[in-house]
């Protein structure tokens, strides 16, 4: 029905109007009691076969709304009702930032991909965590992205992390550190051995001070060379961290369908979808079998069927995530991965 019907009036629209304009139709369809039942019983799959034990959290199935899609935490009890097993909300950062000029958002339909360039626009800490305090349901499992400002420089990166972390500490379920989009100058440097084993000790040593700590998760990007996620595995095993979520958007251009031309007209940005698969694959494969399986990984990047999803978790990942793939293929594909897990 999406693909037929719906999808290709959204794409009449410029990608980031048709993005708030789905968001606000799904929240007043949802307020009418009758087809708010009627999409949790279509989407949602209950059965303990799905469920996933992680960090003392039970997940309902292995199947999350990426990073990206709720920048704001506005929309984490509406994209539930599609039966995502979590949801992950930013990335926030400790002040409002508009982010890049527009258009910052575009389609690559030849590729089923998106580039963005959107630079962290959100709408701030403060906002973010009234919001979350307030919230109804309080079962959904909510992850927070937490990265820096714009105007901060990387020296005192670490500052806005940690605002960030202690902000939202007793609203969240597990945080997950970007240093990894490509759209905030500067940001990918932060994934250099030095500051980031510095941020991400200084942000565990915060961590372990809690009663009961959070997990927190390095989010990396699928740029890296193996020497760059040796040193990753490393750190991320030196400071004790909980996971990895691999993996954000690529600047690589290579291989596209889409015309040179119309890549070079948009310009910078991090691409996203069914280009980044392989390699985001490549990449969870890689941590697995050098950690022996012993970090927890998220994949992301390029799912836009069940074999996909399962190609990620035979990879190694534990949990997946989709935002992409539920642009071009609509949010069936939630329960369609849930359904082929159960036929496993």
């Amino acid at each position: 029905m999406y693909a037929i019907f719906l999808r290709p009036i959204l794409f009449l629209l410029s990608p980031e109007k048709a993005h708030h304009f789905t968001l606000l139709l799904l929240k007043i369809t949802l307020k009418i009691p009758i087809i708010s039942s009627l999409f949790k019983n279509y989407y949602q799959i209950k059965n303990k076969k799905l469920e996933r034990e992680l960090w003392g959290i039970n997940f309902p199935n292995p199947v999350g709304l990426a990073a990206g899609f709720d920048k704001d935490g506005k929309h984490f009890e509406a994209m539930s009702s599609l039966g995502f097993g979590f949801i992950e909300i930013g990335t926030v950062t400790p002040i409002a930032q508009e982010g890049n000029p527009q258009p910052r958002l575009f389609r690559l339909a030849d590729d089923q991909a998106l580039i963005n360039r959107m630079g962290f626009n959100n709408e701030g800490l403060e906002a973010m965590k009234n919001r979350i305090a307030n919230r109804k349901n309080k079962n959904i499992i909510i992850g927070a992205n937490i990265g820096k400002n714009k105007v901060t420089p990387n020296a005192n990166a670490k500052d806005d992390y940690e605002k960030c972390f202690e902000a939202l500490f007793d609203l969240v379920d597990y945080f997950v550190v970007n240093i990894s989009s490509p759209n905030t100058p500067g940001l990918r440097e932060l994934q250099d051995k030095k500051p980031l084993s510095e941020l991400l000790t200084h942000l565990q040593t915060l961590n372990q001070e809690k009663p009961k700590p959070k997990p927190i998760l390095l989010k990396i990007a699928p740029d890296l060379t193996d020497t760059q996620l040796d040193d990753i595995i490393e750190i991320v095993q030196a400071t004790k961290l909980d996971g990895i979520i691999a993996t954000n958007t690529t600047i690589d251009r290579s291989n596209l369908n889409t015309k040179k031309e119309k890549i070079e007209k948009i310009g910078n940005g991090g691409l996203s979808g069914q280009p980044l698969k392989q390699r985001s694959t490549e990449v969870i494969r890689y941590i697995n079998k050098k950690t022996q399986g012993q970090i927890v990984i998220i994949g992301v990047g390029g799912i836009y069927n069940p074999q996909d999803a399962i190609e990620k978790i035979n990879a190694g990942a534990t949990l997946v995530q989709l935002y992409s793939g539920l642009i071009y293929k609509g949010p069936q594909l939630i329960k369609k991965i849930n359904r082929s897990l159960l036929s496993k």
